[in-house]
């Protein structure tokens, strides 16, 4: 049963987070992380690193392997006032892959912080990678809301994009932490899985995944999949308007293996690992119904497309079409686009159990969990406030089971 936004009212979906229950740092070793785990109705605590204990043999967990990059740019005027430029995503070249292998300029949507002491000039820095001085130069195209699309270019074709991320880019972590990144942060805001470039957010879901517990995960025959959804600063955005109708979610690039879709077709249960990979699965689904409507499949859904599209149809039949539209295009990827805002009365298709981090209050993530297990998100959210468990990217994780 669906049910309108506009009678979704954010202030339903809140709770009290004291500061110090927020997770500053990660724990020491990322599966020691507490583990909530919440079995249709039942609430236990356990550690994450029994996870496996938890999940039957031959069923399937989904992971997001894209890779956070170095995405907060610092650049100093003349004046001396601070121009800090934080890359949300390319625009010339937009493909990912493309746009961190130019070697000479490339423009991206940005936001930047203390934009109204930059004027007109161009923002020059002097950066060193592997003893050679490179200049980097950041130019303001045009406005685009509240981002701006910047051009940087650099005197050496030598490097990469990559590579001038990696050597003077800052680890975009969450705004909630009230700290500048620091060294650790590179190495732990991000999955151990992490392939694909292009997130300005962790998959937090993943940071508590070891070697060790995918190890387990394989023991037990537990089958591991990946896609790829570059998790963008939106997802941090607070719901401000009172009913959710008048929320605009925002849009994020995912890219997904045509063997992988068989083996979600293949899948009787299925485990997404964090919201990202939830919004993915949901979507393919989405797409695969779109592509039983129209020959020409646009690949985006929109936000709330998934709930006026025809609501019947199965899981295998949505993905068998999706498969058949990838044969005729003779691709093996799918790169597609969402939008897609899950709120309570969504109807899951692909998703049967969700591992997950404990989200902001007001949250689209927030408003995706209540979705997942009902009004029970309350009963969960008061267990984690009252045993002590960590919240948000850096906290402690649960499994829920509806």
């Amino acid at each position: 049963m669906n049910i309108n936004p506009e009678n979704i009212r954010i202030e339903d979906f809140t709770y009290n987070l004291p500061d110090e229950r927020i997770a500053k740092y990660p724990l020491e070793l990322r599966d020691l992380s507490q583990l909530l785990v919440y079995n249709q109705g039942i609430i236990s605590k356990d550690q994450f690193a029994n996870i496996n204990m938890h999940i039957d043999s031959k069923t399937t967990c989904v992971f997001n392997n894209t890779k956070v990059i170095q995405a907060r740019l610092k650049f100093r005027k003349e004046t001396g006032a601070q121009i800090e430029i934080f890359c949300l995503e390319p625009i010339e070249p937009s493909d990912y892959i493309l746009a961190f292998q130019q070697t000479e300029r490339i423009k991206w949507k940005c936001i930047v912080g203390n934009l109204k002491k930059w004027k007109d000039q161009d923002l020059k820095k002097i950066i060193t990678i592997r003893d050679t001085e490179v200049e980097l130069n950041a130019s303001k195209i045009s406005s685009e809301g509240n981002a701006q699309i910047i051009e940087f270019t650099w005197n050496n074709s030598e490097f990469s994009f990559s590579e001038i991320l990696e050597n003077i880019g800052l680890t975009p972590i969450p705004p909630y932490l009230h700290r500048e990144s620091e060294d650790l942060d590179k190495e732990r805001y991000q999955t151990i899985y992490s392939s694909l470039k292009g997130s300005v957010a962790a998959p937090t879901a993943g940071l508590h995944f070891t070697d060790s517990v995918l190890n387990k995960f394989k023991a037990k025959q537990i089958n591991l999949e990946e896609v790829t959804l570059h998790v963008g600063a939106g997802t941090f955005k607070p719901v401000t308007s009172e009913t959710i109708d008048e929320h605009e979610m925002h849009t994020e690039h995912l890219v997904v293996k045509k063997e992988t879709i068989e083996n979600l077709l293949a899948s009787e249960t299925i485990v997404a690992i964090g919201t990202t990979s939830v919004r993915t699965l949901e979507s393919l689904y989405w797409l695969g119904v779109k592509s039983l409507q129209n020959k020409e499949l646009n690949l985006h859904i929109s936000q709330w497309e998934a709930y006026n599209l025809p609501q019947n149809s199965s899981k295998r039949e949505a993905l068998k079409a999706l498969l058949n539209y990838m044969e005729i295009k003779n691709i093996t990827e799918l790169h597609a686009s969402t939008q897609i805002m899950i709120y309570p009365g969504y109807a899951f298709k692909m998703v049967n159990m969700l591992i997950t981090n404990f989200h902001q209050p007001k949250s689209t993530l927030l408003l995706l969990i209540a979705a997942f297990i009902g009004e029970d998100w309350k009963k969960v959210y008061n267990f984690a406030l009252t045993n002590n468990f960590r919240f948000l990217s850096y906290g402690d994780s649960s499994i829920l089971i509806p």
